[in-house]
């Protein structure tokens, strides 16, 4: 059941006193940043203040925009010359943001990720299929190097050209294969397509999903189509990239490693703590990291932490599924709306397919949103079961978000389609 018994099966009391020794080394190790020497002498702080987990509220809260003003090594905590690689935010506007990794990061980011995948029950002799982006962006170097500490054969497959990736899959037995959760439902319409029955032309059993938001529902769905079991994966690059936090073969939130991380949730407004099992946006503080640490880094995803024990055995904290984040959300008609809430609603309905897209505009000084969702391929053109149904959807969706929206059903394929991370919200209304 585990890769790593000895950590992922300490107790509370264990955990809190690796963490506390953990924490007060990297604090003294973050002495040798530019940004944090300055931080700690500003706030009148000394790595001595830190002598419980405690304290660590009594550090400064570490931001994106902290990242992007120290462009590009102000927070490096080591020479550059004793680091091996960098990865990057695009940086469309304004400066991207920089993490760096030693040849240590690395190698324990790679045992982080084979941790994860370890623990829904992949092994050597497994095919790892990822279609994730790679180069710069986290996600495919990340699950590339985790594949091959467990020792699987990997498929390097990268991002996009969904027949090649089919073929791929069919060609060379894939078992397990990463992707973003709205590309899974792309790669199953195109096998609808192609005449692949996922269950008998492929020998796929597991999924790894995340990186967009997404409900049960969606997760249910994908599982349906392809035939495998779906597990939610959590990661970023600011803390080195996949691999912080994984579902284990329960499916019950998100084991997230403590001997990497220290989690706090927090409400986004006050900055305070809020109580274990409220949703809050994560913070993050590295402890097992050279080159570059951070100290109280903003996520800005909204979670919370999951009551009780995991039947699994692992003690390590559980996350629930990202409901979103703290600067994703829409404000409408004075009300705070997820896209995620409205994708839940849409996916209880079997008449409807995957993607859907949601729209504000400014129509004579009002703002109104609009729900386009495509039709599943199998629903009718009976125009009255077509308006009841709209009616039904639009109900629904008040009674869950608190303002009316239009909804409009489209034929299948009507909405444009992604190889990368689906665009769910176009906000086009007026700022004057």
């Amino acid at each position: 059941m585990y890769l790593h018994k000895e950590l992922e099966t300490l107790t509370r009391p264990e955990i809190e006193r690796l963490q506390l020794e953990r924490l007060q080394k990297t604090v003294r190790h973050c002495m040798n940043s530019p940004f944090y020497k300055q931080r700690f002498a500003e706030n009148h702080l000394s790595p001595e203040d830190i002598r419980s987990l405690d304290d660590l509220q009594k550090i400064p809260f570490t931001t994106k925009q902290d990242l992007r003003d120290t462009y590009p090594f102000g927070l490096a905590s080591v020479p550059l010359e004793k680091t091996v690689r960098l990865h990057s935010s695009s940086g469309t506007t304004g400066n991207p943001t920089v993490i760096l990794h030693t040849q240590k990061d690395l190698d324990e980011w790679a045992n982080a990720v084979a941790r994860c995948l370890y623990m829904v029950g992949l092994r050597p002799g497994d095919i790892f299929q990822n279609s994730s982006g790679y180069g710069m962006f986290t996600g495919g170097l990340g699950f590339q190097y985790g594949a091959e500490r467990l020792g699987m054969l990997t498929v390097p497959a990268a991002a996009g050209n969904t027949k090649r990736q089919l073929k791929f899959i069919s060609d060379f037995g894939t078992t397990a294969l990463h992707a973003i959760p709205s590309y899974a439902a792309r790669m199953y319409e195109v096998m609808q397509e192609m005449g692949i029955d996922p269950r008998r032309d492929t020998k796929l059993r597991t999924l790894i999903i995340g990186a967009e938001p997404h409900s049960e529902e969606q997760r249910r769905r994908i599982e349906d189509m392809l035939g495998v079991k779906a597990y939610n994966s959590f990661g970023m690059s600011e803390m080195c990239g996949p691999g912080v936090a994984f579902e284990c073969q329960e499916q019950n939130g998100l084991h997230i490693w403590e001997d990497y991380y220290i989690v706090e949730i927090i409400n986004p407004d006050t900055l305070e703590p809020v109580p274990e099992g409220e949703v809050g946006e994560l913070v993050l503080t590295t402890i097992n990291r050279e080159a570059m640490p951070l100290l109280r880094y903003r996520t800005r995803d909204l979670t919370r932490i999951l009551p009780g024990e995991c039947p699994c055995g692992r003690h390590h904290k559980r996350l629930d599924r990202m409901k979103g984040r703290s600067d994703d959300m829409i404000i409408l008609k004075g009300v705070n709306i997820f896209p995620i809430q409205i994708e839940t609603i849409l996916l209880q309905f079997k008449e409807l397919g995957s993607d859907y897209l949601i729209t504000l505009e400014t129509a004579e000084s009002n703002d109104e949103m609009t729900v386009e969702v495509e039709l599943s391929q199998l629903f009718t053109d009976d125009y009255g079961r077509l308006q009841s149904l709209t009616r039904e959807i639009t109900r629904q969706l008040k009674d869950e978000i608190l303002v009316t929206p239009r909804v409009k059903l489209v034929p299948k394929g009507t909405l444009p389609k992604s190889e990368g991370k689906a665009v769910r919200v176009k906000d086009l209304r007026k700022t004057f």
